[in-house]
């Protein structure tokens, strides 16, 4: 017994690491069921399955800890082990990962407090635009005081834990010794290396309860390797391929469109053909960041940050009920430009041989317009700058401003006001060349850090109430000045955000947070009126050419709002893995693993049904999925020859 003892003891610094990590991981998750105490129900089953799930993740991540631990011991010569600079380096690198360890755990909560999820595919997005992400952590807490706080921290617990990881260096490793640990550690990983992050069954219906049962490193890792999801691996598929396509083509086809290839599967290329006489108008489009319908009065706000787009509204052809595709700026750019459903994994602008898409810009540019990505950031950010001009737009992004356009700025881009400067002198230039012109600009002042140019609004910096004042007031300036113009009467303003503030809810896709506003504004062509049609926002290029009167041969998914029955409104909206389609207050979400859910008034009480309560709900869905996902790697969303 007592040799057992020793022997276990040896191994005892890989196994106190580990089950440090199970124990602050635990911790961590402790607090933010605090946090989202409301949001949670606290019940019996919910609890023991999110902490038992959760310590399953846990440990998963604890057995890596100890393999590498366990492999470092290996690795180490055993005279170098037991001399003194062995020791030293043992205690520098178990502080190292008690550091990291805690880095991680306050970067999840300070995650969790602005998306309210663990860890996932954009915490590794931002890894890999660090300049962005470190500036806007730098302008956004106080990063210092807080790192310093977590180094002391590792270095007590070092320091506490100083004899007993002393003690086990000093026990030789044996060949014997090494040989089991080698096998141990080989055995650890073999067991947990196989689990993916959706293998474990849900527990609960509540996603803030599923979010909790996360590990949030594990998440990191999984979404990392997983960018990328095939639907017809993943997920639920037609019985009937012919019937589906046949179907997302009746979905999508208006009675003034004609398909071309009818008996081609999913493919929805069709004619459309207006009578009205075509107008030649510009067209600005303005995709605003973390642009919430919540903001606005027309949606019940009483917080009175967005005054201007209230008034505004009142001018304009105004959508109530219109929702973004899903909860990131290219899911938005991706819907607003290309018209089509969002598919699994990463969005197209993101993703290889994006270039030479059907778009906006593939049909206005064959029509004589000079189209423009205009964008306050820095445009290689999200793959923006190749994505566009791979796909017939001229980019002008930060690095293209002049000086008195960029005055005043954060690590997200110049401020709105600045942008809209240069995006007026940009169609001033268009104009002066004599062509007309279509713009997409891109905001970024609504946006953490939230700081804009002092003078301008009643608001804090660094406050999301004062950026989204001021974001209001420099839309309605932008417009203000634009009526100065010899252009303005013959441009459409579209303002649409981007995604929400927040997507985060109780269910897997909360449709309350994708409900954004929409606003078209063309006062000498269009008199307002308030548009109640659920839409969303790949519906937007096919309004914008209506509105045009535009005959043209179309690939788009979405549909042209103001020409569609007001029964036949829908919503597509998704995360990064879960898929839903929104209609007449209900929703199905396809979900990896084949699964299919229907949520029966999801804005209010959210009652769960099985899919086949409404079945030609849940087969639109999958035929609009599948279907898209089709398209897209069968090189069926490629630009198309238009008649000029």
């Amino acid at each position: 017994m007592l040799q057992l003892h020793r022997t276990l003891w040896r191994l005892s610094l890989p196994a106190l690491l580990a089950m440090m990590t199970v124990i602050a991981f635990t911790l961590l998750r402790v607090a933010l069921l605090c946090r989202s105490a409301t949001d949670v129900p606290f019940n019996v089953p919910d609890l023991a399955g999110l902490f038992l799930r959760g310590l399953l993740f846990d440990t998963v991540v604890a057995a890596y800890v100890y393999a590498f631990f366990s492999l470092f011991g290996l690795l180490m010569p055993e005279r170098l082990r037991q001399s003194v600079l062995g020791h030293r380096a043992t205690l520098a690198v178990a502080w190292v990962y008690l550091f990291a360890l805690g880095f991680v755990l306050v970067a999840e909560w300070f995650f969790w407090t602005e998306f309210s999820v663990r860890f996932n595919f954009i915490a590794v997005d931002y890894l890999v635009y660090r300049r962005e992400v470190t500036g806007n952590i730098n302008e956004s807490y106080a990063v210092v005081p807080i790192l310093s706080t977590v180094a002391v921290i590792a270095a007590g617990v070092v320091w506490l834990l100083r004899k007993p990881i002393q003690t086990s260096i000093n026990h030789p490793l044996t060949v014997k010794l090494r040989l089991l640990t080698a096998l141990v550690t080989i055995i650890v990983v073999s067991i947990t290396g196989s689990l993916r992050g959706d293998s474990v069954p849900a527990l609960s219906t509540n996603m803030y309860v599923e979010e909790l049962a996360h590990n949030g490193a594990f998440q990191f890792f999984y979404a990392f390797r997983h960018n990328d999801l095939e639907y017809d691996k993943f997920y639920k598929l037609a019985a009937d391929t012919q019937k589906a396509s046949q179907l997302l083509q009746a979905n999508v086809v208006l009675p003034n469109e004609q398909l071309l290839h009818p008996q081609a599967l999913f493919d929805v290329s069709r004619q459309v053909t207006v009578k009205e006489p075509e107008r030649r108008l510009n067209v600005m489009l303005i995709s605003v960041e973390s642009l919430s319908g919540d903001y606005m009065k027309a949606f019940g706000s009483e917080d009175n940050v967005t005054p201007e787009l209230d008034k505004l509204a009142k001018d304009s052809v105004f959508f109530t009920h219109y929702y973004a595709t899903g909860n990131r700026t290219v899911r938005g750019l991706e819907a607003l430009t290309l018209g089509i459903p969002p598919t699994p994994g990463s969005a197209v602008v993101r993703r290889p041989d994006n270039a030479n898409m059907f778009s906006l810009a593939s049909v206005l540019n064959a029509k004589g317009y000079d189209s423009k990505f205009i964008y306050g950031g820095y445009g290689y950010f999200d793959n923006m700058n190749a994505f566009f001009a791979g796909n017939g737009y001229h980019v002008v992004d930060r690095t293209d401003f002049a000086e008195d356009e960029k005055l005043f700025g954060n690590v997200w881009g110049v401020a709105d006001e600045y942008l809209f400067l240069r995006s007026l002198r940009e169609a001033d230039k268009s104009y002066q060349a004599k062509k007309p012109f279509f713009s997409i600009i891109m905001t970024t002042t609504n946006h953490r850090p939230y700081t804009f140019p002092e003078g301008r609004v009643v608001g804090k910096q660094k406050n999301w109430m004062g950026a989204v004042r001021y974001t209001d007031w420099a839309i309605v300036n932008f417009i203000k000045e634009a009526r100065k113009k010899p252009w303005f009467d013959n441009t459409v303003f579209v303002i649409s955000a981007d995604h929400c503030a927040g997507s985060a809810g109780k269910t897997a896709v909360p449709v309350d947070r994708y409900q954004i506003p929409l606003l078209i504004y063309a006062p000498k062509y269009l008199q307002p009126k308030v548009v109640t049609q659920v839409a969303s926002q790949m519906d937007v290029p096919s309004t914008i050419l209506g509105v045009l009167n535009m005959n043209y041969v179309s690939r788009f998914f979405g549909r042209d709002i103001l020409r569609t029955p007001p029964e036949q409104g829908r919503a597509l909206i998704a995360t990064y893995q879960r898929m839903g389609l929104y209609k007449d207050n209900d929703l199905v979400i396809l979900s990896p693993q084949r699964q299919v859910e229907l949520h029966r008034n999801p804005l209010g009480n959210d009652q769960m049904l099985p899919p086949a309560t409404n079945q030609p709900l849940t087969d639109s869905a999958i035929a609009y999925y599948q279907g898209a996902d089709y398209a897209l790697r069968h090189q069926l969303l490629k630009a198309l020859p238009q008649k000029k």
